[in-house]
């Protein structure tokens, strides 16, 4: 299973973000969406699952879910806007986690690409697809799932013909 994963877009569409989420089956949203029109053009690659940001305020923010559990192949997911570092989620955040008891964790809010394990649960955070902001490049991400290993590439949005990093190994959770 293919799945794009983007975060921050702050009501900007990349064009990027179409070849480069071009075969997947699932994009995920971790927040900071700002417009319906985002996911809308998402929707036209991939059937999408988006959660509510900070910055996803009135009606249309009030209609996404804080936070979103599924199942990606063998991995149960938690797909949360907000969480803090992985070592040290936000109360929220952890209690999301207790609930969820995910295998993966797909976040935002922080504008910074991450890729991490911590107490066993892989946490990915795409990165701002958005205007830059904070002086960091602008990223999106691709998670490939198989059972239950992952494999996780990052891609600056302004040159997206190669990973700017990618997970140094495949990871069976």
């Amino acid at each position: 299973m293919k799945i794009g994963l983007v975060s921050d877009t702050h009501g900007r569409f990349d064009p990027g973000l179409r070849p480069l989420f071009d075969g997947c089956d699932l994009v995920l949203h971790a927040g900071d969406v700002v417009g319906r029109e985002i996911l809308a053009l998402l929707a036209s690659v991939a059937p999408v699952t988006a959660v509510r940001g900070n910055n996803d305020l009135g009606d249309y923010g009030s209609g996404l879910p804080g936070e979103a559990v599924l199942q990606l192949e063998g991995l149960r997911t938690l797909v949360i806007h907000q969480l803090g570092i992985p070592q040290r989620p936000s109360p929220l955040a952890r209690r999301a986690m207790e609930r969820a008891r995910p295998d993966l964790v797909v976040f935002g809010h922080s504008h910074r690409p991450t890729i991490e394990v911590a107490n066993g649960i892989l946490f990915i955070n795409p990165g701002s697809a958005g205007p830059r902001r904070f002086r960091l490049p602008r990223t999106a991400a691709v998670l490939t799932v198989a059972g239950r290993k992952a494999r996780v590439e990052v891609f600056d949005l302004d040159r997206a013909d190669r990973p700017m990093f990618r997970l140094p190994v495949e990871v069976t959770l």
